[in-house]
C-alpha cells in the first residue's frame, strides 16, 4: 500500500458505527465483520483491514451511449475485480464521463460488494486437503449469462475464459472446470455471472460448518 493510502486512512473520519469500530481497533479482521452480519458501506473499512494485500484487475472499459432528447449521451463503464488471492473477491461497475473516475469508482463499488467465497478440494479425481478449488459445483447467472464451477483436481488450472480466470485468481482458486451459457462476449456479465457462482459456495451449509 502507498505512502498515501496510509495518510488517507489516519485522516479518514467514519460515518457509520461499524467503520468506528473498525477505526478503534475493536473490528480487526473482515471475517467479523460477515460472522455478525454488519453493513459494508464504507470503502476505507476494506482498505483498512486488507491493508496492501487487496489487488485490483480492471477487467472491461466499454463505451455506452443512451439517446435523449438533448442528444446522445455518453458514458465510458468500467468493470473492476478486487480480491486477496485467499478467499474474498468483489466486482464492481460503474458508468461516468471520463475513463478514470469510472475506473476509480468501479474500485470502490467492487470493495463494497466483497465477499467470503468458499475454497476447498471438491474433487474425487483429487485428495490433498488443500483449499485449491471450489468444494462443489457451484452456478451463478447475470443476463443471458450464466457460468457453472466444477471442482478440478490439483495442478490442472483454470479451464475457464480469461474474464473469469481474473476473477477466480484474485479468489485464491487455482483449479477449476467451467461450463458457460449465454453471451459471454459481454465481459461485464461474465466477470458478475462468475462472481455470483462463487458467493453461491456459501448456499450450501457444508458438513465441516455443522460444529461452528
Amino acid at each position: 500500500m502507498s505512502r498515501n493510502m496510509y495518510m488517507d486512512l489516519d485522516e479518514w473520519v467514519p460515518r457509520t458505527r461499524v467503520g468506528r469500530l473498525v477505526k478503534e481497533g475493536r473490528i480487526s479482521t473482515i471475517d467479523e465483520i460477515f460472522q455478525q452480519g454488519l453493513p459494508l458501506v464504507e470503502s476505507e473499512i476494506v482498505d483498512m483491514l486488507f491493508g496492501d494485500t487487496l489487488e485490483d484487475n480492471v477487467v472491461d472499459i466499454s463505451l455506452v451511449q443512451r439517446q435523449t432528447d438533448a442528444g446522445r449521451k455518453r458514458k465510458f463503464r468500467a468493470t473492476v475485480v478486487v480480491g486477496n488471492k485467499n478467499g474474498y473477491v468483489g466486482v464492481g461497475e460503474a458508468k461516468l464521463k471520463e475513463i478514470g473516475p469510472a475506473i476509480k469508482k468501479a474500485i470502490v463499488n467492487a470493495k463494497l460488494n466483497i465477499r467470503p467465497i468458499r475454497r476447498g478440494c471438491g474433487s474425487w479425481e483429487c485428495s490433498c486437503g488443500t483449499p485449491h478449488t471450489v468444494p462443489y459445483k457451484v452456478t451463478g447467472k447475470v443476463g443471458s449469462t450464466k457460468v457453472i464451477l466444477y471442482p478440478a483436481p490439483r495442478g490442472l488450472g483454470l479451464v475457464v475464459g480469461n474474464v473469469a480466470k481474473t476473477v477466480l485468481e484474485l479468489a485464491g482458486i487455482s483449479d477449476v472446470w467451467s461450463k458457460t451459457f449465454g453471451e459471454t462476449r459481454t465481459t461485464s456479465n461474465f466477470a458478475k455471472a462468475t462472481f455470483e457462482s462463487l458467493k453461491n459456495s456459501y448456499e450450501i451449509m457444508a458438513p465441516y460448518d455443522w460444529t461452528s
